[in-house]
């Protein structure tokens, strides 16, 4: 099955979705924030507009448009996809939503699914949970199929540890017991898409790989794979109060989560099932070093 896709947020998920679709068959149209992107985008065949969060946009570039994706994050206000635009989505059968698994709070390192109630502490968190529950009211009135995606950390090609140790920028913190999920963004995009295609009445997935794993091992591989010295171990105490608040608030939960429901109901097999076979996938691809 094939339609047209109409894409809140076209950047690192969105686009590769949206790249995605665009091989299958699908007709594309997303959101932007700047005019060069969209130029971009549209020589690549994806039809964009531009779209801040501050003004709807044309009710025309909605036209026909079978499913809709939100990909951006809520602000202040709600989300403004639904805020400014949700008139224009009359001709949609299917709605979707990149959440995240943030909204079951902090587990103690113990195993999440669906079925777990969510607990969110974190304010996104909490705002993230609310924009999942207008989605689904949404999709409700509307007659739509509605799917939540719930994401923990997302990793690919430009922004993985491969990347932060290239950088100089990596660190390995040890917390004892700290683990985080992750998912290769190509794996977020076969996903999606198998929902957007199965015409099923709408569900919460959680889109995560096999093998939850500390950030320090996950480093420590990046670090082997590209034939260099691990970075120190720092202790969590010493490294905390150096950290952002936002960087702590990561490490304030601690939660596996888990991905059945999407193997079993999407049928999707991952092609990146750990952090190994994603990073190295990563590695192979980079440029020959002197």
């Amino acid at each position: 099955m094939t339609g047209r896709l109409f894409v809140f947020g076209l950047g690192f998920a969105g686009l590769e979705i949206a790249k995605l679709a665009l091989a299958k068959g699908w007709s594309i149209t997303g959101t932007c924030t700047t005019p060069e992107k969209a130029a971009r985008l549209r020589a690549r065949g994806i039809e964009a507009v531009v779209f801040d969060g501050t003004a709807a946009a044309p009710a025309e570039a909605f036209a026909g448009a079978t499913h809709i994706l939100c990909t951006i994050a809520p602000g202040t206000t709600g989300d403004p996809a639904l805020r400014l635009c949700r008139d224009s989505f009359r001709d949609a059968r299917w709605l979707g939503y990149l959440s995240t698994t943030g909204v079951y709070g902090d587990r103690g390192g113990d195993w999440v699914d669906e079925a777990t109630p969510p607990a969110p502490t974190q304010r996104r968190s909490i705002d993230r949970l609310a924009t999942e529950e207008a989605w689904q009211a949404l999709g409700t009135k509307l007659g739509a199929a509605t799917d939540i995606f719930r994401l923990p950390g997302i990793y690919g090609p430009g922004r993985s540890a491969i990347d932060q140790v290239l950088s100089g920028t990596a660190r390995r913190i040890d917390k004892p017991g700290q683990v985080f999920s992750r998912i290769h963004v190509a794996d977020i995009a076969t996903a999606v898409l198998a929902a957007m295609s199965r015409g099923g009445p709408g569900a919460i997935y959680n889109l995560a790989d096999d093998l939850p794993a500390s950030s320090a091992e996950v480093t420590a591989f990046a670090c082997e794979l590209l034939g260099v010295p691990r970075p120190p171990l720092l202790p969590w105490e010493q490294v905390a109060p150096t950290m952002s608040a936002m960087a702590r608030s990561f490490y304030a939960e601690n939660r596996r989560v888990r991905n059945d429901r999407m193997k079993r109901e999407l049928g999707v097999a991952l092609r990146y099932p750990t952090f190994r076979e994603g990073l190295q996938a990563i590695a192979a691809e980079l440029p020959a070093r002197p």
